[in-house]
């Protein structure tokens, strides 16, 4: 090849290789580790944002919402007393008029008892109070130190004074008539809510199971017959086991002579459906008021009491009449309790355990009447070879 041929030159350029290789998309960053954490983290963001505007929207209604879920728990609990009506023969609407009359008849007993027995005794339990108090003062002046000065006792007494004859007790007393406004509208809606549960009940859950098809339906239809089944068994279980409570309560106060025993095991019998928390504030009241009345040696033999009749209940009653209905780990309970209070006061407390009990039995029959949800399942561990 001469200096003067017709061929093109070529010339070598020092130019780096290019890269070939494919660029990553940006959505590929989710596809690893952390980017599967970070969907995580937005998916769990998602849900508690929904969780927290679901309960708010619930306590801005609360009016409506408490009274929707009261009637659902006694629904499940009259569900047997309905379907063994149905089954003799007992027109719906018949046996729907007797159940609802006899939950409203039992429902005034017990708070026409509380008000005809506090009325009948007040009196009573008023001047042994006046004379306890005073007998707590004079024995206060016996201290060989000066626990409380006389001053500070008058000044106690002059500030209760001025505060039940002020505007802000009366706006108080307003507040309290705004109260048993909502809750009688309350109640009237509970007992119309109440109505068609106990009417309707069964046609409303299919109505409500249309769009699910195939194991979706049965799914469905195995919560609905767990939760109807715990919270009916919740409901009458803690009712048997609040009534030996408060009869056996009521048997001790009575022998002891303490005044107001009526209210004070009805008391009780309320006080029973909010677990582990409730019998001990019926104790310390039903301990109160005989400190009052009778004195400190009364106090502690009723405290022997409620501690005994509790003991019995926990031991021998409760796993007989609530079964594994209600087979919550005390913590579980406790939280429960915790959480209901904060959002819904003394009707959360009471709604609590039996709605986490509903819904860790919805967990039971996920995948199948006897089979959980998967990861709710125990873990089967091989056996270490020796």
């Amino acid at each position: 090849m001469g200096l003067f041929s017709n061929e093109p030159r070529r010339v070598q350029l020092d130019v780096p290789p290019m890269d070939l290789r494919p660029t990553h998309a940006p959505w590929s960053l989710w596809a690893d580790g952390f980017g599967r954490l970070g969907i995580r983290a937005i998916q769990i963001i998602v849900v508690v944002a929904v969780a927290a505007g679901i309960i708010w929207g619930i306590q801005q209604l609360t009016l409506v919402t408490i009274p929707l879920v009261i009637a659902l728990i006694l629904a499940c609990a009259f569900h047997p007393v309905m379907s063994w009506m149905r089954r003799r023969g007992v027109p719906s609407v018949l046996a729907t008029v007797i159940t609802l009359l006899t939950i409203v008849v039992i429902l005034g007993a017990l708070s026409w008892l509380i008000v005809w027995a506090v009325r009948d005794q007040w009196d009573e339990l008023y001047a042994q109070a006046e004379q306890g108090f005073q007998d707590v003062l004079a024995w206060v002046q016996t201290l060989p130190f000066e626990f409380v000065q006389p001053d500070q006792i008058d000044e106690l007494v002059a500030s209760v004074t001025d505060f039940l004859t002020s505007a802000q007790f009366g706006s108080g007393a307003l507040a309290g008539v705004g109260a048993v406004a909502s809750f009688v509208t309350g109640f009237v809606l509970m007992v119309t809510i109440l109505f068609f549960f106990l009417k309707d009940g069964p046609q409303m859950w299919e109505f409500m199971l249309r769009p699910f098809r195939g194991d979706h339906y049965a799914r469905a239809r195995r919560i609905g017959d767990k939760t109807t089944t715990v919270l009916g068994s919740y409901v009458r279980g803690t009712a048997t086991v609040a009534a030996v409570d408060a009869i056996g309560i009521l048997i001790g106060l009575l022998i002891l002579q303490v005044p107001l025993a009526v209210p004070l095991a009805v008391l009780v019998f309320l006080l029973a459906f909010i677990p582990i928390v409730g019998a001990t504030v019926a104790g310390i009241l039903a301990a109160l008021v005989a400190l009052v009345a009778n004195g400190p040696v009364v106090a502690l033999i009723v405290v022997g009491v409620v501690v005994l009749v509790n003991q019995l209940e926990g031991n021998f009653l409760q796993p007989v009449l609530m079964g594994r209905s209600m087979k919550l780990h005390p913590f579980v309970i406790l939280v429960a309790l915790t959480v209901g209070t904060v959002l819904g006061g003394i009707v959360g407390a009471i709604l609590a355990v039996p709605i986490t009990a509903a819904v860790w039995g919805a967990i039971q029959v996920w995948d199948g009447e006897d089979l959980p949800a998967r990861w709710a399942r125990p873990k089967v561990t091989a056996p270490i070879p020796n």
